[in-house]
């Protein structure tokens, strides 16, 4: 039974009480980071530019947001009505993932007050101008996919919200997202094809701007499949079983064409020795492809699997942990294996954690109180 009066008295909780503090706490240290420079609050070096910041709060980040195309994707292009029920729990998540991405990349920047400077100052030859320009315009995409939620609990500029909620409306937004979301996705890999002689030759590939996006959408799947269930054991409510099923599906199919695909280019490029190096960069490969990528594919295969709420759950959360360990492989832990080190100092460890905290609460604050979770009866077909 879905009983919103339980839902909202149940929001403050200790937990909800230990989000808060945490958040609190990395907004402290963000301010302490704006106050005084990169170089105090964090291990950044010229060998190593980009750390955790970049590797977990924007490169997983996006690529955990990435359930807001797939799933709407799937319900408004392809017409699948059974993903309509979670349409709006992935935009959501997606929603903020891009909220949280920006303040990580104006934190990550040398001179964050000049963040408008690509807008106004064009470079068409940069993928980081490309980045800047999608993961902004789809920013606000959301917003406005947002918009209609917050204006129906408000009760206010009805008109505006109408007009959002008309079905060319919303698959222009749904549209635009998702060409949006596949140029900043795959820019985001495109971006270390400028240095191959800093990654590993296991993950570095002409095709690795593919290889991000592919991987983002296994990723999407698996986030909002957990969101999914968490989302069901917030309300007290039966589980999606068919929609759960669905995604397990999806993810599986995903997942099986990211490994082909990885292991197809790494065999043509002739890498295929790295893999049994022995080394800590071939320990790394073997845990992100075959324990967090072939394990769950072929797991996820299982219709058994699929209709298990607690495998669900492990599953999905090693595909996560698989993305979001080929970031940090990619990032900066295959550095280490080229020569150099980092490691991230405590002030970007807790800023991370305060965004990941802040990010938990707003999304408990929002669906608590916000019809997310509600599907209209004129939504669109």
């Amino acid at each position: 039974m879905d009983n919103g009066v339980n839902i909202k008295q149940k929001f403050f909780t200790p937990r909800t009480y230990i989000l808060l503090i945490l958040s609190v706490i990395g907004v402290i240290i963000m301010l302490y980071r704006l106050a005084v420079g990169l170089g105090p609050t964090t291990n950044l070096s010229d060998t190593h530019p980009w750390g955790l910041w970049i590797a977990f709060d924007v490169m997983t980040g996006v690529a955990l947001a990435a359930g807001g195309f797939t799933v709407t994707f799937a319900a408004y292009i392809a017409n699948w009505d059974k993903y309509k029920s979670i349409a709006r729990a992935a935009t959501l998540t997606a929603f903020l993932g891009y909220v949280l991405v920006c303040i990580g990349l104006f934190l990550d920047i040398g001179k964050p007050f000049a963040f408008w400077h690509p807008f106004f100052f064009w470079n068409p030859h940069s993928v980081m101008f490309e980045i800047v320009i999608c993961v902004t315009t789809y920013t606000t995409v959301l917003t406005l996919e947002f918009l209609p939620w917050l204006l129906e609990r408000l009760n206010i500029l009805t008109g505006l919200k109408d007009f959002l909620e008309q079905k060319p409306v919303v698959f222009c937004l749904v549209i635009l997202g998702i060409m949006l979301s596949y140029g900043h996705q795959s820019s985001l890999g495109g971006l270390f094809l400028l240095e191959p002689h800093k990654l590993h030759p296991l993950w570095y590939s002409h095709m690795m701007h593919h290889w991000f996006f592919l991987s983002a959408i296994c990723a999407g799947i698996s986030m909002v499949s957990i969101e999914t269930i968490l989302g069901a054991n917030l309300r007290n409510v039966e589980y999606e079983y068919d929609v759960l099923e669905g995604l397990g599906r999806g993810a599986s199919i995903a997942l099986l064409v990211y490994f082909i695909c990885r292991l197809v280019d790494i065999g043509v490029h002739g890498k295929i020795h790295y893999i049994f190096a022995g080394d800590a960069a071939s320990i790394l490969f073997i845990i992100e492809m075959g324990l967090c990528v072939l394990v769950p594919m072929i797991f996820l295969s299982s219709k058994t699997i699929r209709h298990s709420v607690p495998f669900l759950l492990f599953f999905h959360s090693l595909v996560i942990f698989g993305i979001l360990l080929y970031r940090f492989d990619v990032v900066f832990l295959t550095e280490s294996t080229m020569g150099g080190f980092y490691f991230p100092s405590w002030q970007e460890i807790a800023i991370s954690v305060g965004l990941v905290s802040l990010g938990l609460f707003l999304y408990k604050l929002i669906v608590t109180y916000l019809p997310i979770f509600e599907v209209p009866s004129d939504q669109p077909a």
